[in-house]
């Protein structure tokens, strides 16, 4: 069932798109003070998107209501300066409507909606819970397959299925596998994006036809992101392979241990927000923080 806005949708921004996270004060609350100071921060700094409340952005530990008001300040922030991809996947296909549909009224650009965790359905059931949702969302939506945290895959084939709705229009792969990638993108439709989720291969990815990396290590370094996504975009292999050597050790422990935990810390380090997060999530082990430190140092001309 296809109604309403029947037309190809679009959502189609190139370059580094900033999986953000949610800034907390030091008792879990949300820091909408920090949160502004952030979003401005990567407007300035050449980010294309802001990808809200997505896997980085602790989506899985924010009730509702905050879920919600998160997409509406980032939007209502935003008014039109920068494109807002509101997080709204579930592992229940009646909750992620209902988020999807949150965020289309609160003024996000598009959903980035992840394959359901936990129950781990089979493709057939994959492409009915994206149909489902795209069938009566409007705005947007990016599929999005990240199977080392889900513990399910959306093979290339439903993907490329899924990807003929008129509003699903683009894909976040963070498999890793950077030779699926190049696949995904030399049988997608013109106009259909695929991003990467990986920020060690997303210049490879980008410079076979990629259109952008949502980003973890952007959290941190959002101008150096910027600066190689656009240099992939543009071929320019020299700037590439500078900027990759540059950040290399920043992506290594940006995930020493579950994300969004070494990100958050080193943005605290940074003092771009307060050390709150949320359990089951607790902050950095105290044996790695050395190591964030040393990352930091070692590219700090780039951040």
């Amino acid at each position: 069932m296809i109604e309403a806005t029947d037309q190809h949708a679009e959502f189609n921004p190139k370059g580094s798109v900033v999986a953000l996270v949610t800034p907390m004060a030091t008792n879990g609350d949300i820091d909408w003070h920090a949160l502004e100071g952030l979003l401005e921060w990567h407007l300035e700094q050449g980010t294309a998107a802001i990808g809200a409340v997505g896997t980085t952005g602790e989506s899985a530990t924010l009730t509702v209501p905050e879920h919600c008001e998160m997409i509406e300040f980032c939007a209502r922030w935003s008014n039109g300066r920068i494109p807002i991809l509101a997080g709204t996947g579930a592992n229940s296909t009646r909750e992620a409507i209902e988020l999807s549909l949150a965020a289309e009224a609160a003024g996000a650009d598009a959903c980035l909606s992840v394959t359901p965790y936990y129950n781990k359905p089979n493709q057939a059931g994959l492409i009915a819970h994206f149909t489902a949702i795209a069938d009566v969302v409007t705005i947007p939506q990016v599929l999005y397959n990240v199977p080392g945290r889900t513990s399910v895959d959306l093979t290339n084939e439903s993907a490329l299925a899924l990807l003929q709705h008129p509003r699903i229009v683009a894909i976040k792969d963070a498999t890793g596998d950077v030779k699926r990638g190049i696949d995904l993108i030399a049988k997608v439709s013109p106009g259909v994006a695929v991003y990467s989720g990986d920020d060690p291969t997303a210049h490879t990815l980008i410079l076979n036809g990629g259109r952008g990396n949502i980003s973890v290590t952007a959290n941190v370094a959002p101008k150096a992101v910027a600066r190689l996504c656009q240099a992939a975009l543009e071929r320019d292999h020299k700037c590439v392979e500078a900027l990759v050597s540059s950040l290399a050790e920043l992506n290594r422990v940006l995930f020493l241990e579950s994300n969004p935990i070494p990100v958050k810390w080193a943005l605290c380090h940074l003092s771009k927000i307060e050390a709150g997060i949320r359990l089951p999530l607790t902050p950095l082990s105290q044996k790695y923080q050395g190591e964030v430190v040393a990352a930091l140092e070692a590219c700090k001309e780039l951040l």
